[in-house]
């Protein structure tokens, strides 16, 4: 199984925005609902959004409803996150995987493989 590969995290100041992406080389990585979720230092991995396998159908976490927004380019085979107004409960290492949808909006997905995500550090 090839893993897709997350990047474009860093350090951001309270309020500030990043964008994340999630990318692959696996041709197939198209045809899959993507999800992305996160781990904070002492914490269980979370939900945070996902993305039908066409982008029409999103889903996010309540904590970051309105303020995250995740879309995709099949054709760069890349699905990102972008994220505003971030805040220091918004820091932690961030994941994506492929899954399917029903999984992901129902919170039954599968807990790996993983990646080695991206770490987003949110200062004040």
């Amino acid at each position: 199984q090839v893993l897709p590969v997350e990047s474009g995290g860093g350090l951001v100041q309270t309020g500030g925005s990043l964008r994340l992406a999630c990318a692959s080389s696996d041709r197939t990585f198209s045809a899959y609902a993507v999800g992305w979720f996160r781990q904070a230092p002492g914490r269980e991995r979370e939900f945070v959004a996902a993305t039908s396998w066409s982008g029409a159908l999103t889903e996010y976490a309540d904590s970051v409803k309105g303020r995250f927004q995740v879309f995709r380019n099949n054709a760069k085979l890349t699905v990102y996150l972008q994220m505003n107004n971030l805040n220091d409960e918004d820091t932690a290492v961030y994941y994506c995987k492929t899954e399917d949808w029903q999984r992901l909006i129902s919170r039954t997905y599968d807990n790996g493989p993983w990646g080695q995500g991206t770490q987003v550090t949110v200062s004040s």
